[in-house]
């Protein structure tokens, strides 16, 4: 793409979109027949303001129609497409409800298609497929984006709203993973901001559980502490006249295991203890395990996140003997993200207490179960990479095999 003239591009983009060259000169106030002189590159762009302007309606980055963009190659990790994670970063850095004043936004999809897409966009997250949701995610963005614009005056704008924040939640969860957490933070921050529109509580708490997670992993361990807890009291069913409902009491438990993980990090110990005490006073009014909200609290949860904080905390056993006694109908009922999340938490804690031997299998079985949650986490390489250094003679084949598709060296 970066040696196309820019009349290609412009073309090349345009379809992408799934414009016609008539509704693309439409947007910009132009003729057809000066958008075919331009992408034929009998017009010359020599107007960097009119640059900017073609950037706009194409919804992309100007550096990316300049043919400034990476190189469009999986990564050799995670299989994310880098141009990908740049539509994404484009998409994030727009702002469609000012762009609105000076010229017409894009046609939204129907509010029944979006919340088709924003279904099958959060179980793309939490089956790990995240190389599929990074595909996906640009242009559900913009979609929702321009949902949110279109519907503001109506009386779908509380739904649009809370599509849309529901999206900027899924690209903070996907960006996390992929190591992208400043962005991961901006699109946190994004879902913060139309929550409030919404009026929705519940849709707010999990928003300040993105917003807390992205802080976490750029090791602002305090500060997401004190946001998860700050919200989790504000949200406690049964005080400032709050119901008790499934979802309210699912997304205060998350509050409260995401602030005991936070809590975990700074080696706060007690704090821990309280946290994960209420969360499985929470997990016991729920009755069972669930996925209101996108949580997938429950007892099941609870449990995990206790050995994840103890491996924290640096207490391996305590962590090795929480998965020796999980519920294993419920462990295997939930969803491949979380079950792949915990062996990579396992595989820790058995190195901990030096079972190198059995810390391999569990991050076999991580890889096994959902490749992209563990190929994609660098603090998977850093225990493959410990495993693989302590092993007494030669690791197995499988282990090896595992080790070259995450580039770690054997």
């Amino acid at each position: 793409m970066d040696e196309l003239p820019i009349g290609r591009r412009v073309a090349y983009w345009r379809n992408r979109r799934k414009m016609s060259q008539q509704v693309f000169a439409d947007r910009l106030g132009k003729s057809k027949s000066w958008v075919d002189k331009v992408e034929r590159g009998v017009r010359r762009l020599d107007k960097f303001s009119v640059v900017y302007e073609i950037a706009d309606v194409l919804q992309l980055d100007v550096q990316i129609l300049l043919g400034r963009d990476p190189e469009r190659r999986p990564d050799s990790v995670s299989g994310v497409d880098q141009v990908e994670v740049e539509e994404i970063r484009a998409a994030l850095e727009r702002y469609d409800q000012i762009s609105a004043f000076f010229y017409a936004p894009p046609q939204p999809p129907s509010l029944p298609e979006m919340r088709k897409a924003v279904t099958h966009a959060w179980l793309s997250y939490q089956h790990a497929k995240y190389a599929t949701l990074a595909r996906t995610l640009p242009r559900l963005l913009r979609e929702a984006q321009a949902a949110d614009t279109a519907y503001s005056d109506g009386s779908h704008a509380v739904e649009a709203a809370h599509l849309l924040g529901q999206v900027y939640q899924i690209a903070s969860s996907a960006l996390r993973k992929l190591g992208e957490h400043e962005l991961s933070w901006l699109a946190a921050d994004r879902s913060i901001a139309v929550s409030q529109r919404t009026g929705d509580q519940l849709l707010a708490g999990t928003a300040t559980t993105r917003v807390a997670l992205a802080l976490l992993s750029l090791g602002r361990a305090r500060p997401a502490l004190e946001i998860n807890v700050n919200i989790a009291n504000r949200l406690a069913p049964g005080t400032n006249g709050n119901d008790h409902t499934p979802g309210r009491l699912s997304v205060y438990g998350q509050l409260l295991l995401q602030g005991a993980m936070a809590a975990a990090r700074t080696g706060d110990s007690a704090t821990v203890r309280d946290l994960l005490a209420g969360a499985e006073e929470a997990a016991r009014g729920l009755g069972g395990d669930a996925n209101y909200y996108w949580t997938c609290f429950g007892p099941t949860n609870v449990q995990l996140h206790r050995a994840a904080a103890a491996v924290e905390l640096g207490e391996g056993r305590a962590a090795v003997e929480v998965h020796e006694n999980l519920d294993l109908e419920g462990f295997q009922a939930l969803l491949p993200e979380r079950r792949a999340h915990h062996y990579l938490d396992q595989a820790r804690a058995r190195a901990l207490i030096g079972d190198i031997e059995v810390a391999s299998e569990m991050l076999l079985e991580g890889d096994r179960l959902a490749p992209a949650e563990i190929r994609c986490r660098p603090l998977a390489r850093e225990v493959l990479s410990d495993v693989l250094r302590r092993t007494r003679g030669a690791p197995s084949a499988p282990v090896v095999e595992l080790a070259e598709h995450m580039s770690v060296g054997v």
